[in-house]
């Protein structure tokens, strides 16, 4: 009897470019001498449908620049032959060893401690593999470390009479030695910054000297700054910077303004946190006819004043963000741009790149431009003045702010209908004093001023990437940057139902917009339940992160096929891009090399996932600071994470503390990562994430950011 060929599964419309990349490889791994084009690969998978299609092209672009695959001729691929290893980035466990996760394989592969020969958190490794890939568990060596993911550290002084170490902070797996003529005058106890300078191959310990004193351990400075220091984040701007943004003139040159549509007659203003100085946008809005308005969206045009490869671009680019600790703003500007020149205050004229619509009442765009415009901003509205505007009706520019709230709630409505997900987190803030010391926590909530806001700088966005990315025909589009999003991994989607159905909920899969649809419907049954922020938290971590790419694969979470990243030039380098790179093709100007501003795409994205880790580790530092005087005290709270080490509880102030394992000594528990909870072996009891508890605080770890709590019985 002939042996059935085993049939492979399709790829239907829920699989993400993660899926496929493992699938694509996997035709690879099974054919190793074949080349395929992206249609014999669709073939292959049974893929048919189109935008799966399309992205099979963006998924075989990836891999051979990962150098998994070699393009052998224009759209051939073949695998590229590593003789047993495979490319991956290190995440150290607690206990010492390491998983190397690599695109190249569907699990991770464990290297114990003394295997991982010198390789730290985030290095880029080859893997020599020691089992083979049918294995349930893969074990290696690293056997060459591409790319160091860091070389400086933050860490404590500890000095003895004849050398000191560096303690550092994290998860580094080593101390760092340091000779007592390399301390730069760095005392015991106090926080540094240290650098290896040599790692012998035999030593347990790199070698290094330090580079910057940060000051006092415990003190909020350099707490503040020890945190920027350890995500490699600037802590200053160089002289040279600040003497290049000083030079910037104040005044706009009469023959600039010639060049522009002048809209300073147009009723214009911002709305903006109350603490913010830096104003990016604006909305200006006038009637045209009885049922025609005219809404710019108004963009501080820092392209303008940041010239390509200065002094001033390069620190922006190297910065790629602001970054917003929980007490300070570094800017990514000087504060000469950033509060001044570029910052579209009141009462006075400014450069702007704007985009412009013509809507009706039913907020259908009938006209859209593009361009470079001078405004004036006619009043500065915190968000709470302009909620108060649309809460009493009552209130300067009254019908201006209420009619752009009556158009963004439509624009809002249409885009959830149309895929849109709606995760409205909560925000944590601090009261903190002069001293830095948190006095109280509250909560921010996003209200119709803040969605009014948002839905004109998503509406902008959007037309900005259309305008360039919607093409006729079968002519490639320019090269862009994009703000993409891919769609949720189905496994951590199936886990998600299947945990949310103990609760009496369900989301459908069957599609994207079906998945879309009950999320947005689950995000509502939930509001102002016990479970609501892990039912929000988990939804969040089912989904893919978003990142900028020159190739679009469109934003899931907003339901866009295309989206860029146009309104906020101050804060984020991906939009000074996008601005120059709109004004290029508005001029009729030829596409740019996309493999470069790939590159550029991807230094955001790493110093945008960076400047997020700094502003979660400012914020854990204040809230354990603020809890430490309340030691010894009981808090009700809510199973917030399980894992194999312990289980995380966050009390009713968003703090969150952990129980280890440890203290649940009256049984043996056993971790389920399946269904989110510990087992105790012999008396079944269960701790499940989502769970109420009662919880002591036993300790406050500032250095670790870390609260212990105790469980306590009912």
């Amino acid at each position: 009897m002939a042996k059935k060929k085993k049939k492979r599964k399709g790829l239907s419309s829920t699989f993400n470019k993660k899926n496929l990349k493992k699938a694509i490889l996997n035709v690879f791994y099974e054919n190793p001498q074949k080349t395929y084009n992206y249609k014999q690969l669709a073939t292959a998978l049974e893929v048919k449908d189109p935008e799966i299609r399309r992205l099979i092209n963006v998924v075989l672009d990836e891999l051979a620049e990962d150098e998994s695959l070699e393009q052998i001729m224009r759209g051939k691929y073949k695998l590229k032959s590593r003789g047993g290893t495979v490319c991956g980035k290190v995440e150290l466990q607690p206990q010492g060893f390491g998983y190397i996760i690599s695109e190249e394989l569907d699990q991770p592969v464990l290297v114990s401690q003394r295997n991982l020969n010198h390789a730290m958190e985030g290095d880029k490794v080859k893997v020599y593999l020691y089992a083979s890939r049918k294995k349930h568990q893969l074990e290696g060596e690293v056997s060459e470390i591409v790319e160091r993911a860091k070389s400086t550290f933050v860490g404590v002084i500890e000095r003895s009479r004849n050398f000191a170490f560096l303690i550092p902070v994290g998860k580094v797996g080593f101390d760092m030695f340091i000779p007592l003529d390399k301390l730069n005058g760095a005392e015991d106890g106090q926080k540094a910054v240290g650098r290896i300078t040599e790692w012998p191959s035999k030593a347990k310990n790199p070698f290094g000297e330090i580079i910057e004193v940060l000051g006092n351990a415990g003190e909020n400075e350099t707490e503040m700054h020890a945190i920027l220091a350890e995500y490699d984040l600037p802590l200053r701007f160089p002289e040279n910077v600040l003497k290049a943004a000083e030079k910037i003139p104040e005044e706009i040159p009469e023959e600039e303004i010639k060049q522009r549509r002048d809209m300073r007659d147009v009723t214009t203003f911002t709305i903006d946190p109350a603490d913010a100085k830096d104003f990016d946008d604006a909305l200006s809005v006038r009637q045209l006819k009885d049922d025609l308005w005219e809404v710019g969206v108004h963009i501080a045009d820092v392209s303008h004043y940041v010239k390509p490869n200065s002094i001033l671009d390069d620190e922006a680019y190297n910065r790629a963000t602001s970054v917003y600790l929980v007490d300070r703003v570094v800017p990514m500007l000087p504060e000469k741009l950033s509060n001044g020149v570029c910052s579209l205050r009141p009462n006075e004229d400014k450069l702007c790149f704007s985009a412009v619509f013509q809507l009706n009442e039913q907020a259908d765009i009938v006209k859209e431009w593009f361009g470079k415009t001078v405004i004036h901003s006619d009043r500065r509205f915190a968000y709470e003045e302009a909620q108060e505007v649309i809460e009493t009706g009552e209130g300067d520019l009254k019908e201006e702010i209420l009619l752009l709230d009556q158009l963004a709630k439509k624009l809002r409505q249409r885009r959830f209908k149309e895929g849109s997900i709606a995760f409205d987190r909560i925000e944590v803030k601090f009261e903190i004093d002069e001293t830095g010391k948190p006095l109280s926590v509250f909560f921010k909530e996003s209200k119709d001023s803040n969605k009014l806001i948002e839905e004109f700088m998503l509406l902008a966005n959007k037309k900005v990437a259309e305008f360039v990315g919607k093409v006729k025909g079968s002519k490639p589009a320019k090269t862009f940057v994009y703000r993409i999003h891919d769609k949720p991994d189905p496994e951590k989607l199936d886990n998600f139902n299947h945990f949310i159905k103990k609760f009496g909920y369900g989301i459908m899969t069957t599609s994207p917009r079906a998945i879309s649809k009950s999320m947005n419907e689950l995000m509502e049954h939930v509001q102002g339940r016990t479970e609501q922020n892990v039912i929000e938290t988990l939804a969040i971590r089912s989904m893919a992160k978003a990142e900028y790419s020159t190739r679009n694969i469109g934003h899931y979470g907003l339901g866009f096929e295309h989206y860029s990243h146009f309104t906020s030039p101050i804060r984020r380098y991906p939009d000074v891009m996008v601005h120059r790179l709109l004004e290029r093709y508005l001029d009729g100007g030829r596409s740019v090399n996309a493999q470069k501003f790939e590159e550029y795409c991807k230094h955001s994205s790493e110093m945008e996932n960076r400047a997020a880790n700094a502003e979660r580790s400012s914020i854990k530092y204040k809230q354990v600071e603020f809890m430490k005087d309340h030691i010894g005290e009981i808090f009700p709270g809510v199973i917030s994470g399980v894992t194999d080490w312990g289980i995380y509880v966050e009390l009713g102030n968003k703090c969150e503390g952990m129980v280890p394992l440890r203290e649940l000594d009256d049984d043996f528990y056993i971790f389920d990562e399946k269904n989110y909870c510990l087992v105790g072996r012999h008396s079944r009891k269960s701790y499940q994430l989502g769970e109420q508890v009662r919880v002591e605080i036993i300790r406050a770890n500032l250095e670790k950011k870390q609260l212990d709590f105790r469980l306590v019985k009912e």
